[in-house]
């Protein structure tokens, strides 16, 4: 389902329409300042964890119309479970950038309360937030309450058992839960076709509720989408599928190198796609923004990567010990035994003149 070619022009859809048709110029704008902004703390904490400052990070590259398409159908009493990579829909969801961060300097194990925002802390596990979101869900439901939980997840976690049992349990309770996949076409090195023997949303005929494909790179489709899907949830018409046909840009994690197993020719066919510069041809076109709005907008960008750096060079090193005392409750002889070797290890360096 497209609203948005990647030339910018709008095309009609008599099914899907009706969930757009009340967007103004001014959203639109906050659909695009949604993405640029996202996408630039993206790069920015790319960067840091090419300095070092970070551990680790996973980037969305790509995936922005797909996660502020439908992270802003959301209303504020749903309830979200992203995995590790929904950068953007925390955005959407009010979470500080800076907030993000932590986890992958290794400071803290999420910086935020799940329950000021309706969001829920990263997974890391491949697939298990869609068990809790549908728990969530069938509590909704048996609450009485007529909000909606929304599950995020990629590709490669359709493959897993969690993701499966997930889609029966929903099936069976009718749960308010609406299932998105951000399929990027690679999960780490492996291409969909070893995923699915067919269209991930077709997966959900077999559990007996809908399946949709969307343009993941068409911000105004994945919005439409994603409010229809929400709807029936809240109405009691049980799950959906929705699989946001996008890519992952950059690598799966900055520790991946996709040159492995992916050309660069790949890599600029989807980039003729650009989800941001779709939407700004859309906006110029129909004289929904001057360039005015666009420097404002890239100074504000600045302004946020300025931010960003200066937070995360400001959090302090983690604890290296932290992660032995947070095993088990009580003391462990092999939690004990692990940690000296540890210190031992640390201990090496400083033997020889390092730190």
């Amino acid at each position: 389902m497209q609203l948005l070619t990647p030339e910018g022009k709008r095309v009609k859809n008599a099914e899907y329409d009706k969930y757009v048709a009340g967007v103004t110029p001014e959203e639109l704008r906050g659909l695009y300042r949604d993405m640029v902004l996202t996408r630039r703390f993206d790069a920015e904490a790319t960067s840091l964890q090419r300095q070092g400052e970070l551990g680790l990070w996973a980037s969305l590259l790509g995936q922005e119309a797909a996660q502020i398409g439908s992270g802003r159908a959301l209303r504020d009493d749903d309830y979200v479970f992203p995995t590790y990579r929904e950068h953007g829909v925390a955005w959407c969801r009010g979470v500080d950038p800076t907030n993000l961060l932590g986890m992958f300097r290794g400071v803290n194990n999420g910086g935020w309360d799940p329950n000021s925002n309706n969001f829920q802390l990263y997974t890391i596990v491949i697939g298990s937030q869609t068990l809790h979101a549908t728990g969530y869900a069938m509590g909704v439901a048996k609450d009485g309450a007529d909000s909606a939980v929304i599950a995020y997840f990629g590709d490669g976690a359709s493959s897993q058992g969690d993701v499966a049992e997930s889609f029966t349990f929903s099936a069976v309770y009718n749960a308010p839960v609406v299932f998105f996949c951000q399929n990027n076409q690679w999960a780490i090195s492996e291409p969909t076709e070893k995923q699915s023997r067919v269209p991930i949303y077709q997966r959900a005929q077999g559990y007996g509720f809908p399946g949709v494909r969307v343009d993941g790179n068409d911000v105004l489709a994945c919005l439409a989408v994603t409010r229809w899907a929400l709807e029936r949830a809240r109405a009691g018409e049980g799950p959906t599928l929705v699989e946001a046909f996008t890519y992952r840009m950059g690598a799966h994690t900055t520790s991946d190198d996709p040159s492995r197993y992916r050309g660069d020719e790949e890599r600029q066919a989807w980039e003729a796609k650009d989800p941001i510069l779709r939407l700004r041809r859309f906006l110029e076109t129909s004289n929904h923004a001057d360039e005015g709005f666009f420097e404002e907008l890239e100074a504000e960008s600045e302004t946020l990567g300025k931010r960003v750096r200066e937070a995360v060079r400001a959090m302090p090193d983690p604890d290296h010990f932290a992660i032995f005392e947070n095993v088990y409750a009580d003391g462990h002889a092999l939690v004990d035994e692990e940690r000296a070797q540890f210190a031992a290890y640390q201990a090496s360096f400083a033997d020889e003149g390092g730190n």
